[in-house]
């Protein structure tokens, strides 16, 4: 009882210095407090303005931003700030659970294979090497288009695609850690191999996995987007990517509808900068080299 109390404590102290080092980074405040917007918007919006995405009557297509409609409306008489909203919710599920998907393939094979070294070693790297090297596009597109377009392909094409860098990292942070005394101190006393990784191991790579979990679900985002604007995305769902491949493919641009275009565009680009903000803060709080710069 009184180990639990102290290591509670010893939590609380070591979460309280880190927001205190974190809230001296000023883009990773601003990448943080932007996420939050988004998040909240979200998981509220779509249930605070639920009456504002009914399809308009046939003289209320493409209007412009009014005080009814504050992003005007589309060409099925729909309010786009609605749509803006559903989209944040399914851009922000994508993007957040294909980098968990990717950021769990990438932790196993690379502390895999920093740990146990030689041929298994080498058979997992060259797997991340063929991944490392495939065009991520036209493999994203031909993946897509055979398992089809819906929400959880989209999911998994992204996560499956994305991991080999996050493998390459934690690979060679494993490689640092298993050479250190308690490793083989834990070795010495019959700790299995299992045991070692997930206690000793993971722990120490632990925070590298989460700086660079941020920075992956920037890219997953974009993929998402790029899947969606060139068709392949899921056309029952709502998403920023839904958003522009049906603007341009209606033609907003030759009609003047900035409003169907711009307002998408931005959020995917707010989004994506702040998770690399909020990536970069990270990855400076835990490598003592750069927060001595």
């Amino acid at each position: 009882m009184i180990n639990d109390q102290a290591s509670r404590a010893l939590w609380k102290k070591n979460l309280h210095a880190f927001w205190q080092d974190y809230r001296q980074n000023t883009m990773g405040v601003i990448g943080l407090t932007v996420l939050a917007v988004f998040a909240l918007l979200a998981v509220f919006g779509p249930i605070l303005i639920s009456s504002s995405g009914k399809v308009a009557e046939l003289d209320q297509l493409l209007l412009p931003p009014s005080g009814a409609h504050w992003l005007g409306t589309d060409d099925m008489g729909k309010d786009v700030f609605f749509e803006l909203i559903q989209g944040a919710r399914v851009s922000m599920l994508v993007g957040v659970t294909a980098t968990l998907m990717s950021m769990l393939i990438g932790a196993v094979t690379g502390i895999t294979a920093g740990y146990y070294g030689k041929r298994i070693d080498a058979v997992l790297m060259r797997i991340t090497d063929i991944f490392l090297v495939i065009p991520w596009l036209p493999l994203m597109l031909v993946l897509a288009a055979m398992l089809g377009s819906n929400i959880w392909t989209i999911i998994f094409v992204i996560g499956i695609t994305s991991w080999a860098g996050t493998a390459r990292i934690i690979r060679s942070q494993t490689l640092s850690c298993k050479e250190r005394p308690y490793v083989e101190r834990a070795r010495a006393i019959g700790s299995g191999d299992v045991h070692i990784m997930t206690t000793h191991i993971l722990p120490n790579v632990f925070p590298l996995i989460f700086a660079n979990t941020v920075l992956v679900a920037a890219v997953a985002i974009i993929s998402e987007t790029t899947l969606s604007f060139l068709g392949m995305g899921d056309p029952t769902r709502a998403s920023w990517g839904m958003m522009l491949h049906y603007a341009f493919a209606t033609g907003a641009t030759t009609l003047g509808a900035w409003w169907w275009l711009v307002p998408p565009g931005l959020c995917v680009v707010l989004v994506v900068l702040s998770f690399t903000y909020v990536g970069y803060a990270l990855d400076e709080l835990f490598n003592p080299r750069l927060r001595r710069r």
